[in-house]
């Protein structure tokens, strides 16, 4: 098989030194079976699709697909068509993802919902690989991306930002606009021990952290903080004096309560309040986390990555007027992060109220955009509200004497292989 799948490139004309294209297809756990006959077809369309072997070309790439299991199969072309010119699958990843989308509702299958670039992106094979090879706990992309969120979510503006990060032992560089020097137009983070083979730091631009960590979107956060008076001015919300970690929690519970009922009377169509309340609430979950869990994260921190999937718009639009209640949303998140960890009961109890309504608002985040047809976020927000109330509940559970073996795991979705970049 493998000889007659290569024929075409050792005849070609100028073959690439790289000529095979593969895709794994698979279907979600919820899906029933289908029939060799429909993977088949399903096979047939994405090839088509991708513009590789387009339906009716007797010269197209030749290509084969497998069934290796029940729920999905793998698609191996060459790159070389029958009569010897190469083909170059441009976009072929965005075109398969269309694809899947048209086949999912062809077939009544599970809807995946089409890509929306509101996920950050996941470590490389090579990242997972060499932070195996060094024994390290966690991929650094990972610990940066949290880090940067937890200061991004306790600072008042970038210059507070770059001194959390400093002060978190994160490298900062900043990047200068080439026409006016003096102007900063972006920033990178790297780890003191995480270096190329040649001794570099390996450095992550905010974008390649997560789509809302660059920072354009972050000065966009900080201005947010800033609240509308009836008059029509500017005002800061300033920070609420308490003496006891409890206190903070009590009134940012009280906070995310008012943000919740916000959410609750918002229509679909009121993009601005919606996306300022859930931004503006993502930081207060990513302080909670922090201060509850450390540095080192742990479920509650997931399920506050989670709930930042849910919460992030689109790249291409922009915020023009944040709700009203953001800034006093913002001020709790640089309240939090002022307290530090949690250190008795009083402050876990407040804690997991706080964390209890922020289920509420990732409960009416996902109807909004269900609403909105932005189903990867919607998901995201279900399975945020799930995890929340599974933390607090366990914990709950846990300070009342009786330990529960371990926090359920981290609720996750099955889609097709070809919808996974999303």
């Amino acid at each position: 098989m493998a000889r007659l799948l290569e024929q075409p490139v050792r005849a070609g004309k100028n073959p690439p030194q790289k000529f095979v294209w593969h895709a794994s297809v698979r279907n979600h756990i919820t899906d029933r079976i289908l029939s060799d006959s429909q993977w088949a077809h399903i096979a047939a369309e994405m090839v088509a699709a991708v513009g590789i072997a387009p339906h009716g070309d007797p010269d197209a790439v030749r290509w084969v697909a497998v069934r290796h299991a029940h729920d999905h199969i793998h698609i191996v072309a060459t790159l070389v068509r029958q009569d010897g010119d190469t083909v170059w699958a441009w976009n072929e990843r965005l075109k398969a993802q269309t694809a899947a989308r048209d086949l999912e509702q062809r077939y009544g299958l599970h809807q995946v919902g089409p890509v929306d670039r509101t996920s950050h992106r996941r470590p490389t094979a090579a990242e997972q690989n060499k932070t195996r090879r060094q024994g390290r706990p966690e991929i650094p992309r990972d610990r940066l991306r949290r880090e940067v969120r937890a200061a991004a979510a306790a600072a008042t503006d970038e210059n507070d930002f770059t001194n959390r990060l400093q002060a978190a032992g994160v490298l900062v560089r900043l990047r200068h606009s080439t026409i006016r020097p003096d102007e900063v137009t972006g920033y990178a983070v790297g780890l003191p021990d995480h270096r190329t083979s040649s001794g570099d730091t390996v450095w992550y631009g905010g974008g390649r952290l997560a789509p809302d960590l660059t920072l354009p979107k972050l000065r966009r956060r900080w201005d947010s903080a800033l609240t509308t008076t009836p008059s029509g001015s500017m005002r800061h919300p300033g920070r609420p004096q308490v003496q006891h970690r409890a206190n903070a929690f009590r009134q940012a519970t009280a906070a995310v309560g008012a943000g919740a009922r916000h959410l609750g009377e918002a229509r679909p169509t009121d993009e601005d309040d919606i996306a300022s309340l859930a931004e503006a609430a993502a930081d207060v979950l990513a302080a909670t986390a922090r201060a509850s869990e450390g540095r080192h994260g742990g479920p509650l921190t997931e399920a506050s990555e989670t709930f930042d999937r849910a919460a992030r718009e689109p790249h291409q639009r922009r915020l023009r007027r944040p709700h009203l209640a953001v800034g006093q949303l913002r001020s709790m998140a640089r309240l939090i992060s002022a307290v530090g960890r949690l250190s008795r009961a009083d402050d876990t109890t407040a804690a997991l109220q706080l964390v209890l309504r922020m289920s509420m608002i990732a409960d009416n985040l996902a109807t909004l955009r269900e609403a909105q047809e932005r189903l990867h976020q919607a998901q995201a927000a279900h399975h945020a509200a799930e995890r929340l109330r599974s933390i607090a509940a366990y914990a709950s559970v846990d300070r009342a004497g009786v330990r529960p073996a371990a926090v359920p795991p981290q609720p996750k979705s099955g889609t097709s292989r070809a919808a996974r970049s999303q």
